[in-house]
């Protein structure tokens, strides 16, 4: 009696580099895309939240972000950058014009301002000591400039070093570096002001 031969398990594929995940997407692989999206996704939705100061509009801006990948897959040249820069630098451009079309929208008030600065951690407020400076940290990235703005979550929410974020908004390194030091300077002295006030307000009420 002849043994039966054991079914031949499928091996999975190896956790391939994102350059070499674009080229399969552009000869049409869908799990290749899936892959991108499994890896990037979670990063672009907190960063166009942050971004935009809420996260209505993210989850929109992430599969624009994707279905641009899609059709444009072809045009990524390796040569000339990283494939997280070069989605990343989609999400941004993205995130501008939505930006713009809201700050035009609220012009000729179509829409409301959006207040707020919604978490995407539930843990995060659970840490009762850190929840006011969370405010205002929510509260500080709202009032940078732009360019400030977009620097400074390019590298604490995308991860991405100097030279990639440089790519990312066409900048010198040397202008993001600029940016970042500006962005957090602005940051510290908000929650420094809250840290030296806050003492002096309950030694009053004593």
């Amino acid at each position: 009696m002849s043994q039966a031969r054991a079914p031949e398990i499928a091996r999975l594929p190896e956790r391939l580099d994102d350059e070499v995940l674009l080229v399969r997407v552009a000869a049409g692989e869908q799990f290749a895309l899936r892959q991108l999206i499994d890896r990037h996704g979670r990063g672009l939705r907190l960063f166009a939240g942050r971004y935009l100061g809420g996260s209505d509009e993210a989850e929109d801006i992430v599969q624009d972000v994707f279905i641009a990948v899609w059709k444009n897959a072809k045009r990524f040249d390796r040569s000339k950058g990283r494939a997280t820069t070069w989605i990343y630098r989609i999400a941004a451009n993205r995130c501008v014009d939505v930006r713009r079309w809201r700050k035009l929208r609220m012009f000729i008030g179509f829409e409301e301002a959006h207040e707020g600065f919604p978490s995407e951690d539930p843990d995060v407020d659970s840490w009762m000591g850190a929840r006011q400076e969370l405010t205002i940290v929510r509260a500080g990235l709202e009032k940078l400039p732009e360019r400030q703005r977009m620097a400074l979550l390019l590298r604490a929410v995308a991860d991405l070093d100097v030279p990639a974020i440089a790519e990312v908004m066409d900048a010198s390194a040397g202008s993001v570096e600029q940016l970042l030091v500006r962005a957090r300077r602005t940051l510290r002295a908000q929650l420094s002001e809250v840290g030296t006030t806050e003492p002096q307000n309950e030694r009053k009420t004593r």
